[in-house]
């Protein structure tokens, strides 16, 4: 088993990734800014800035995988950020890239987005484009293996304010019938975030050496009908609410635009049913304090 840092470690999906991995056996530490309240007693916790490429340095040293699940991940805040994603989300890849190289890591995975060959996606878009690049050119020089992520809409336990379904729950909760934000006939690949995790930490295997690899739900599904589970599972009467038809930045039925380089569409022989993970959110989202 190896020595695996997980950069953004404390975070929504990256915290899920770093248990997997601990099940799996990794000696796994966790990086990043604050202290992982999902920490586990055989993980170790390294603080260490993102745009500080020092504290970077100090973390990956023995590290034999790097995951990076750092950066701005929020698509409607990149749009009015276009700096902040830039250095977090480019410079931020960078300083990791380097430090990488410095220590000898032998593979490199990457969270990225479906976004990223689409015409969608705006100043989010950009920046992941620009680091998987990137990530393929150190792979091109200096010989550093790497697998790229092309996660796909992400839900479940330990979501933030940065994830859609998330606010659309909380929301609905608060407010006592669903809105959104969008085309009704949006089309989205929903997938479960255990379900992510554990085919990120499958991706560690040789056959997506150099890969890119996109993770999204089984199934397409309408955001209508989405949002009609979620009415009748809370037991609403009313139907949702849509507003705003063009929804800056987002695609409605593909994220697909012509990419010049495909990627392999990974997805575990078994996942967590749709309805199941809601109710897992309504669960999560009543616990916490209003």
């Amino acid at each position: 088993m190896s020595r695996v840092c997980v950069i953004g470690g404390s975070g929504f999906l990256g915290s899920h990734v770093a248990d997997k991995l601990s099940e799996l056996g990794h000696d796994v530490a966790v990086v990043d800014k604050q202290k992982s309240i999902w920490l586990k007693s055989n993980q170790e916790m390294i603080f260490a800035d993102l745009l500080d490429s020092n504290s970077i340095d100090n973390a990956l040293k023995g590290a034999e995988v790097v995951y990076n699940f750092a950066g701005l991940a929020d698509l409607n805040l990149a749009l009015t950020m276009p700096v902040k994603t830039i250095e977090l989300n480019v410079l931020g890849n960078m300083y990791i890239l380097e430090s990488c190289r410095k220590a000898g890591v032998k593979r490199y995975l990457y969270a990225s987005t479906i976004y990223v060959y689409s015409r969608e996606g705006g100043f989010y878009r950009c920046s992941k484009q620009a680091a998987e690049h990137y990530i393929e050119e150190y792979q091109n020089i200096y010989g550093l293996d790497y697998t790229i992520l092309r996660y796909g809409s992400l839900y479940g336990p330990r979501a933030g304010e940065d994830n859609g379904l998330y606010r659309i729950v909380r929301d609905a909760l608060k407010q006592g019938y669903i809105s959104y934000e969008g085309d009704p006939d949006s089309v989205r690949e929903y997938i479960h975030v255990e379900d992510a995790a554990y085919a990120s930490a499958v991706a560690l295997g040789t056959e997506f050496l150099n890969q890119n690899v996109t993770l999204t739900g089984q199934q397409s599904m309408r955001v209508n009908d989405l949002l009609n589970m979620l009415a009748e599972i809370l037991g609403f009467e009313d139907p949702p609410e849509f507003r705003g038809e063009n929804y800056a930045g987002h695609y409605v039925r593909t994220p697909y635009a012509y990419q010049p380089k495909l990627g392999r569409k990974y997805s575990p022989s078994t996942h967590v049913d749709l309805g199941q993970g809601l109710l897992q959110i309504i669960g999560d989202i009543q616990q916490e304090p209003w």
